[in-house]
């Protein structure tokens, strides 16, 4: 093995990538559901912490009939505010973007935008931010999401399905990337 990506051989690089497959195959699932778990830390003024928000976005999408995808889009929608809040849609959509397909990435990616409708007005900015997305070839699958999934998605006495009962919409995802 070498000491300096500079010396590097082909045959370095084919096992470096086994081994990062190897990892991502085991370890990525697994840290990403102990990342979902974090956000029971998370209590941002909402009547329900953002792990049971999660939850109550994955389990109505589950219901809804909505693709492993889209459930696992659900349930990582805000796994970025567990490093910054503000900018925890690109950090989500980043973390989703080889996984998922591009309109799920754009979905994660502007979902406050989309969430705007709701609250923007009393934070001084324009409610119809989602409106300069009309035209893209995601607006319907975002507005789905937020609206249906993420935006009714605050009662802590919902009965959410269990964090542990996703793992298997986890692992299928997280196991097969589609693009790097």
């Amino acid at each position: 093995m070498f000491t300096t990506m500079l010396e590097g051989t082909p045959q370095d690089w084919a096992h470096i990538a086994a081994e990062h497959g190897k990892h991502q195959k085991s370890a990525a699932p697994r840290q990403i559901m102990e990342s979902l778990a974090r956000l029971k830390d998370i209590e941002v003024g909402f009547a329900a912490d953002q792990l049971t928000h999660s939850l109550m976005a994955a389990t109505l999408a589950r219901r809804a009939g909505a693709s492993d995808e889209e459930v696992v889009a659900a349930l990582c929608h805000d796994l970025g505010k567990l490093f910054s809040i503000p900018n925890h849609g690109p950090i989500a959509a980043e973390m989703l973007k080889p996984y998922v397909s591009e309109d799920l990435y754009h979905t994660i990616y502007w979902h406050q935008d989309f969430q705007g409708r709701y609250y923007y007005e009393y934070l001084g900015q324009p409610a119809n931010k989602r409106d300069r997305f009309k035209d893209e070839p995601w607006f319907a699958t975002a507005e789905r999401l937020v609206d249906e999934w993420d935006a009714p998605a605050f009662d802590p006495d919902f009965n959410v399905d269990p964090l542990e009962s996703f793992e298997p919409e986890v692992t299928r995802v997280f196991t097969q990337p589609k693009r790097m």
